[in-house]
């Protein structure tokens, strides 16, 4: 036999597996996006990234931090989008050159949260109003004190009510993401600001009920924006842009109304505002 044909098996082998090889489809394109605890713990990406990955091919992956963070995060160049709720600090960087351009997306609000007894007496619709009573009462309350969103929230409200630096006994500062602050309301009774999209996700309440809502000044607006490629060209600009305009697309919007939790809506979108 010639050694052509003994070797024949093996070489068609080789060729098949080669084939096979060469028409793999290519690995999908990935992109980080830096944003809130909020939108992570929510679950809101885990409805809304699927979709994302199913319109664009694209992978992202999600690095859930304060807002003040997530901003510091796009600062360094370690993130390719910034998805976050607080439009000064979004606005200022830009300005400074971190990022392409801010659009708005959708908004939802902040909530005070207490035991549902209100030992100190703040249920009502006045944020300011409330806070001041809990300071009076040295009553117990859980700051995030990450630099997030809803920590730079709370602390323009404990400005607004002129208690800044005068919170009480009873305030902590955890340093931590919505999810664990609201657990540690709960195993102590004590009262904490959250965004409510965080709330009507969250499953250890106990004795906890929502006391304050409805003021004006509890809008809680979130934004997007592309990390300038000026700043950091290895940034992947072109497809963090592809997220933003899907998101800020009707099929984005439509994705964020469509998230519900027990048939309540946890966000609402606005990027045509």
């Amino acid at each position: 036999m010639k050694l052509f044909d003994r070797l024949r098996p093996a070489v068609l082998a080789c060729l098949v597996a080669a084939s096979a090889l060469g028409s793999a489809p290519a690995a999908a394109e990935t992109i980080v996006m830096a944003s809130t605890t909020s939108t992570e713990q929510s679950g809101l990406f885990s409805h809304l990234l699927p979709a994302f990955k199913q319109a664009s091919g694209i992978d992202i992956k999600v690095v859930a931090q304060g807002t003040g963070q997530a901003l510091d995060t796009g600062r360094r160049g370690d993130a390719d989008v910034l998805f976050v709720h607080d439009q000064a600090a979004e606005e200022k960087f830009v300005a400074e050159g971190y990022g392409v351009k801010r659009y708005p997306v959708m908004y939802n609000d902040f909530v005070l949260i207490g035991p549902a007894s209100d030992p100190a007496g703040v249920k009502g619709k006045d944020i300011v109003e409330a806070l001041k009573k809990l300071a009076s009462a040295n009553a117990d309350f859980i700051s995030r004190g990450d630099k997030s969103g809803t920590h730079a929230a709370e602390l323009r409200y404990w400005k607004q009510a002129g208690l800044d630096g005068r919170q009480g006994n009873g305030y902590k500062a955890c340093g931590c993401g919505m999810g664990p602050a609201l657990n540690m309301a709960s195993s102590t009774g004590a009262y904490v600001l959250s965004d409510r999209g965080t709330w009507l996700s969250f499953k250890n309440r106990g004795t906890l009920a929502i006391l304050v809502e409805g003021d004006k000044r509890l809008f809680n607006q979130y934004g997007v924006m592309v990390v300038n490629p000026a700043k950091h060209p290895h940034v992947k600009a072109a497809p963090a842009q592809k997220f933003v305009d899907w998101i800020i697309s009707p099929a984005g919007q439509q994705a964020i109304a469509g998230y519900k939790i027990d048939g309540q809506q946890l966000f609402f979108p606005n990027a045509d505002q």
